[in-house]
């Protein structure tokens, strides 16, 4: 690794910008973002992949190739990627800050604590629950309904026994009692706030509007109403401004927010985003899980919020999720049959990519073991297709193997950027932006609202919540809400069992199916594989 200092000077950023966290590792001060909101924006390439298999299919590795094969061919580029969750880390999927020769270093740090941003979101979201159940305990002239609060408790793991708590036990001293749980800090709505503010103000602003719950005349309490704001917004002091990395062979890389794709919107911050865009050429950001989750939201909100619109889109599949798609295990051993039968999964996101006026670059992420009659086969039937599609071998080979996905995807952001087009107006009613989304991105003939729902979408109308853009939680491993769906399955119901309010992030989160926000661990987590050698490295990430 070079200094950060190094990394920096790339951006014609100096050490006067940064808030050096050692010698890997830095924050950028207030006062250059503020400065750098009138400077030029670069072009944006959004990546996002197909609907993935349980271990992911490499979205961020492929991520940071491209940043590196475009660097290599002389390209001035920077990254404004996601910060990873512990709860994965711990989980299934592992560390989420690349592979092999396309990492995000120091990576270790990163994957782990990093500069600490996860854990102040978390305090912030705390606090505001602490003042919650103070104002209850104490009566307090905002009449708060304990039965009417719906502002839970969050923590950065997977910790299923969570899920659903009873509170305020052991007498009247320790409180009021009543049921409520965590999510995971990465689902949060002040990580939501944090990666779609614009500058302090904003973030203020948003931290104020966030809904709670109501008094027991039924008005909204809010977070300014408890008098949470400046609290809330300093110990959010640091976590607001954007991290400087380096990937492996040197790419600047902006790392800030780690909003969920399933639950929440799954984009990295716009004030990151827009940081790199002022200071280089060519900016490479990914938006979580597949198209159907990140990336619609990465144009439905973060774009609509933030005034942004990309220049070029790429998806990522690999062979083993086609071939899970197309009805065979999710593995590199199978027949061409399964590989040929799972391209309709991948054509329904080519598809869903269209509907927002871009022709996607296919990326085919290799793996070491996969079949070269399986790539063959992805790359005949995207080229009958009309798509532009390269292999990516950066796991192994770095940017070097990165290139001929840059040359692709540098030709597709050098065109003429396609207009503005979201997927619905903000005019239209709740049900109709979930249903567009459903029906278009989704494929889903019908979406079926519970009977919560239904209350929930009639308190929201009365509220004047109604124009607020959809984020839709539902699982990643489907384009339906049930995981065990995979492939391209048209004309399925979409199930809508609550829709909660989150006025501070400006989106309504419709929750469909079982989907949960407190994930669990699996009976084999990674956790059992990580140790700390007696020289002090991490192991197993």
């Amino acid at each position: 690794m070079r200094p950060i200092q190094e990394i920096a000077a790339q951006l014609e950023l100096t050490s006067a910008d940064l808030i050096s966290y050692g010698d890997q590792m830095a924050k950028i001060r207030l006062a250059t973002l503020r400065q750098d909101s009138q400077r030029p924006r670069g072009r944006l390439v959004l990546v996002s992949a197909i609907n993935p298999t349980r271990a992911g299919e490499g979205k961020t590795t492929v991520s940071i190739g491209l940043a590196q094969g475009m660097q290599r061919l002389g390209s001035r580029v920077a990254l404004a990627l996601r910060e990873p969750s512990l709860g994965p880390i711990f989980g299934i999927k592992g560390g989420g800050a690349g592979g092999g020769q396309c990492q995000l270093e120091p990576s270790t740090r990163i994957n782990m604590h990093f500069t600490g941003d996860m854990h102040a979101i978390g305090a912030a979201h705390n606090l505001l629950a602490a003042l919650v159940d103070n104002a209850v305990h104490f009566h307090s002239e905002l009449d708060l309904e304990h039965r009417q609060v719906f502002w839970r408790r969050v923590l950065d793991m997977n910790d299923r026994a969570l899920r659903q708590a009873v509170i305020g036990l052991g007498g009247r001293l320790n409180g009021v009692p009543r049921e409520t749980g965590f999510d995971i800090t990465a689902a949060s709505e002040v990580m939501g706030i944090l990666c779609l503010a614009e500058d302090l103000p904003d973030l203020k602003r948003r931290l104020g509007n966030i809904l709670v719950g109501f008094n027991r005349q039924g008005a909204p309490v809010t977070g300014a109403s408890l008098k949470a704001t400046g609290a809330m917004a300093a110990l959010l002091q640091d976590a607001i401004l954007p991290n400087l990395v380096q990937s492996t062979e040197g790419v600047p890389a902006l790392v800030h927010g780690g909003p969920f794709g399933n639950i929440a919107h799954g984009c990295n911050s716009v004030i990151a985003t827009k940081e790199a865009l002022a200071r280089s050429d060519y900016v490479i950001t990914e938006a979580g899980f597949g198209f159907d989750l990140g990336a619609e939201k990465f144009f439905d909100i973060k774009c609509r919020s933030a005034g942004l619109w990309p220049n070029a889109v790429v998806l990522v599949v690999t062979a083993r999720a086609l071939r899970f798609h197309g009805g065979g295990k999710p593995t590199s051993s199978g027949t061409v049959a399964e590989i040929r039968a799972g391209m309709a999964h991948l054509y329904h996101h080519v598809e869903s990519v269209r509907a927002f006026g871009f022709e996607p670059v296919i990326a085919i992420n290799r793996f070491a073991d996969d079949i070269e009659a399986d790539l063959v086969a992805i790359e005949d039937d995207c080229r009958a297709q009309g798509l532009a599609v390269a292999r990516f071998d950066g796991f192994s080979q770095g940017g070097a193997g990165s290139e001929s996905l840059a040359e692709v995807v540098l030709a597709a952001a050098n065109r003429p950027q396609p207009p503005v087009r979201f997927m619905y107006d903000l005019d239209a009613s709740p049900e109709q932006k979930i249903e567009a989304v459903a029906s278009t991105i989704y494929g889903a003939s019908e979406v079926v609202f519970s009977r919560t729902a239904l209350k929930d979408l009639e308190r929201i109308r009365s509220l004047g919540y109604d124009k607020l853009p959809i984020c839709v939680a539902k699982t990643h491993l489907s384009l339906s809400s049930d995981p065990s769906r995979v492939g391209q399955q048209d004309g399925f119901e979409l199930p809508v069992e609550a829709v909660r309010i989150s006025a501070g992030a400006g989106y309504l989160l419709a929750l469909t199916g079982d989907i949960v926000t407190m994930p669990g661990l699996s009976a084999s987590p990674a956790a059992h594989r990580i140790d700390l050698s007696d020289e002090g490295e991490v192991l197993g990430v």
